[in-house]
């Protein structure tokens, strides 16, 4: 299950993943790197939790704050 996980999330590398966050926030950005512990680098990040989105840029995001990930369908390129 694990090298299922790494595959899908390698194959996300580059790609816009939607992320919803321990604090109720909801983060949207191009996924740039992960470790074993889900902890991500996102860059041109926002969060899109309310109507108006905030631009945060460059972002690191401790996996433990991750409740959930959404990531592209992979025939979208």
């Amino acid at each position: 299950m694990a090298d299922e996980i790494s595959t899908l999330m390698t194959n996300s590398k580059d790609k816009v993943v939607l992320l919803r966050l321990r604090n109720n926030k909801t983060i949207q950005g191009a996924l740039k790197d992960f470790d074993i512990h889900m902890n991500l680098t996102l860059e041109n990040a926002e969060d899109v939790s309310e109507d108006d989105k905030k631009q945060l840029g460059k972002v690191l995001l401790r996996g433990d704050n991750i409740l959930a990930i959404s990531l592209p369908d992979e025939e979208s390129d």
